[in-house]
C-alpha cells in the first residue's frame, strides 16, 4: 500500500481515464493518447462512469496522511461523487449547447495537436480517420439518452447544427483546412486528405441529424428548472448555494458595479453618460488595432509585461509559467479562452482569440482586462502554477481537477487585483474591467432567473419589467441594456446560458467567495496578513470546489 494512499487513487485514476478518453488526454497534455478518439457510444460512457464511480469508493475508503492529503481528498470526492449525480441523471450523455458537447470536443482537440512532423501528422490522421465512426457513436448515446427523457432543448440543437454546418460547409471546411498545409505529395498526404473530407462529411451528416431527427425531440421549455439547475449549480462551483439570495445578490452587485461606471464615465467625458464614454473610446484611434495579427501582438506583449512584473514581486512564478502564447483560433465562434500547458510544459499554457467573422477592428480599452483575465495573474497563473507544483500536488489535481467557480473566479478576482495594484489607472481601461464585471453580474441575474423561472423584483433598480417572470426573450433585452458587445454576440451569450445551465454565473459567485476568503484571512490574521502569501497559499491548494476551498484555507491561512 502507497505510503500516500490518496495520491496512489487520484494518480491511477488520471491514467485510467485518459486511456479510457484519449481526446482529454490531448487537453491534460498527457502524452501518448493522441492518436485515438474515445468511445462515444452509451458503452463508452458507462465505462467511463464505472471508472469515475470505483475511485470515488476507493478514496472514500483512503484516511489522508496529513493536511495536504486532506485537502486532495476533499476535493476528489467533490468533484467525483457531483461526476456520479451527473451520470445519474444524464447529463454527460446528453449535453448539447452552442459551447459543450461531443462535436465541440472532436473539432477543437485538433487545435491542440502537434504539426511539427511526420509523426505529429501521423497522429492526426489516425484521429481524422476515426471521426466517423465517434461521430456515429455519439449520435448512438444522444438517441439513447432521449429515449430516457433526457435531450437538450430545440433551440440549442438547431443552433449546434448551424455552428457544425460552418466549421465544415463552404469550399474549405475545417478539416480539409486542417491539412492543407502538408505537402500534397505521398500515401500520408493522400490519406490525410481523404480521411478529412470523410470526417467533413459525418460532421455534415449529423448536423441534419440534430436538424431533422434530434431536434423534434428536444424540449420546448429552455429553463431546466431548480432540481436540474441545482444540480449544475454545485458542479460549476463546487458549492451549495441559496439561489435566491444569489439572486437578489446579483440585482445589488450590478446596480453597484453601474453607479461606478458612471462615475468612470464622466472622467472620460464630463457631464456624459457611459455610452458617451464609451463612442469617445471607440472613436480614439489610439485605442484601435486594425488586423487580428496585430491584435493578437498587441494581446502577447500585454501578456509578456505582465509576467514580468509579477513575477517575484507580487506572486512566485515558477520559470516555465513565465511562458505564455496568445494564438488567433481557427474558428470564427467568438469568444476567448485559454488552454493549460502540457504535463512537460513543452506546449505552453495558450491564450485563444476566436474573432467572429468580418471583425477587422479591436478596442483595446475593452480588452487590456480580458488579458489579465486569461494570462497572468488570472487563469495562466493559476493552471500553470498548479500543472508546476509536483511537490505539493498529485497528478489529478495538477492537471485533472477543474472547477469553474474556483478558476474563473480567480481569474475576475484578477482583474480587480489589477486595478487595485494600479495597472487600470487609466479610466478607459477602468471602465473595460468594470463593463466586463457588469456583464458578469447581469448573467447571475439571468441565469438564475430564466431557468429557475423566478420573478423580477417590483422594485428593481433599473426599472426593468417590475414582477414578471424571466423569459429567454426578456434575459436577450436585459443583456442588451447591460452590455456592450455586438448583438450576434449579446445573442450567443444567451443561447449559451440557456444551454450551460449554473456556468455563467460562476464567474461573478466565484469571485465573490474569493473576496470572502481573503478578507476571512485579514480578519483572522490581523497585521500578520500578507497579500503575496495569502495567494501563495491558496493557488497551492490546486483547483477545488469551492466549498472545500473555504474550509481549507480557513485551516491554512
Amino acid at each position: 500500500m502507497s505510503t500516500r494512499p490518496v495520491d496512489a487513487i487520484a494518480d491511477a485514476y488520471v491514467a485510467d481515464a485518459c486511456a479510457l478518453d484519449p481526446i482529454t488526454a490531448t487537453y491534460l497534455g498527457v502524452s501518448g493518447h493522441d492518436d485515438r478518439l474515445g468511445d462515444l457510444s452509451p458503452e463508452g460512457f458507462s465505462e467511463r462512469e464505472a471508472l469515475a464511480r470505483r475511485a470515488l469508493a476507493d478514496a472514500t475508503a483512503a484516511t489522508p496522511t496529513d493536511e495536504r492529503e486532506r485537502v486532495a481528498r476533499d476535493s476528489f470526492l467533490e468533484r467525483l461523487g457531483l461526476s456520479a449525480e451527473r451520470y445519474d441523471a444524464l447529463v454527460p450523455h446528453a449535453e448539447v449547447s452552442v459551447v459543450a458537447s461531443g462535436v465541440h470536443d472532436l473539432r477543437q482537440v485538433f487545435d491542440l495537436m502537434d504539426t511539427d512532423d511526420e509523426e505529429s501528422w501521423q497522429a492526426i490522421d489516425s484521429r481524422l480517420a476515426g471521426i466517423p465512426q465517434a461521430v456515429e457513436d455519439y449520435r448512438a448515446t444522444l438517441l439513447w439518452a432521449s429515449g430516457r427523457g433526457m435531450v437538450s432543448a430545440k433551440r440549442q440543437l438547431h443552433e449546434v447544427a448551424a455552428q457544425v454546418r460552418g466549421w465544415t460547409d463552404g469550399e474549405t471546411s475545417f478539416f480539409t483546412g486542417l491539412v492543407d498545409g502538408l505537402a500534397a505529395e505521398g500515401p500520408l498526404a493522400r490519406r490525410l486528405e481523404d480521411h478529412a473530407r470523410a470526417a467533413s462529411g459525418a460532421f455534415s451528416e449529423f448536423a441534419r441529424f440534430l436538424d431533422h431527427e434530434l431536434a423534434p425531440r428536444g424540449r420546448e421549455v429552455e429553463a431546466v428548472g431548480r432540481d436540474l439547475y441545482t444540480l449544475c449549480s454545485r458542479y460549476f462551483l463546487g458549492a451549495q448555494l441559496d439561489l435566491e439570495e444569489t439572486y437578489g445578490w446579483g440585482w445589488e452587485e450590478l446596480h453597484r458595479i453601474t453607479t461606478e461606471m458612471d462615475a468612470v464615465a464622466g472622467r472620460i467625458t464630463p457631464g456624459g453618460s457611459v455610452d458617451d464614454a464609451v463612442a469617445a473610446l471607440d472613436a480614439d484611434p489610439g485605442r484601435v488595432i486594425s488586423g487580428k495579427e496585430r491584435f493578437r501582438e498587441w494581446m502577447q506583449s500585454l501578456a509578456d509585461r505582465a509576467v514580468v512584473d509579477m513575477a517575484d514581486v507580487h506572486f512566485d512564478i515558477p520559470e516555465p509559467v513565465r511562458r505564455i502564447e496568445c494564438r488567433l483560433a481557427p474558428t470564427t465562434d467568438g469568444g476567448i479562452y485559454y488552454t493549460g500547458p502540457s504535463e512537460d510544459f513543452s506546449r505552453p499554457g495558450q491564450m485563444w482569440w476566436a474573432v467572429p467573422e468580418g471583425i477587422t477592428d479591436f478596442a483595446t480599452w475593452r480588452e487590456v482586462t480580458t488579458v489579465f483575465h486569461e494570462g497572468i495573474p488570472g487563469h495562466h497563473l493559476q493552471v500553470g502554477q498548479t500543472a508546476y507544483r509536483r511537490e505539493r500536488l498529485n497528478r489529478w489535481q495538477r492537471l485533472m481537477c477543474w472547477v469553474a467557480g474556483h478558476g474563473e473566479g480567480w481569474a475576475l478576482y484578477a482583474e480587480r487585483l489589477m486595478d487595485e495594484l494600479g495597472y487600470l489607472d487609466d479610466p478607459g481601461d477602468r471602465l473595460g474591467m468594470l463593463d466586463g464585471q457588469g456583464f458578469r453580474a447581469a448573467r447571475v441575474i439571468i441565469d438564475i432567473g430564466m431557468h429557475l423561472q423566478l420573478q423580477i423584483p417590483r422594485d428593481n433598480p433599473f426599472g426593468f419589467h417590475p414582477g414578471e417572470r424571466w423569459t429567454p426573450a426578456l434575459g436577450l433585452e436585459f443583456l442588451r441594456q447591460h452590455c456592450r458587445m455586438d448583438d450576434p454576440t449579446i445573442v450567443f451569450e444567451i443561447n449559451r446560458y440557456l444551454g450551460w445551465a449554473g456556468q455563467a454565473p460562476s464567474y461573478k459567485v466565484g469571485e465573490r467567495i474569493w473576496l470572502q476568503a481573503r478578507q476571512d484571512a485579514s480578519e483572522r490574521l490581523g497585521d500578520s496578513f500578507d497579500l503575496k502569501a495569502f495567494h501563495r497559499a491558496a493557488l497551492d491548494l490546486g483547483s477545488l470546489g469551492l466549498d472545500p476551498f473555504r474550509a481549507a484555507m480557513a485551516r491554512v491561512t
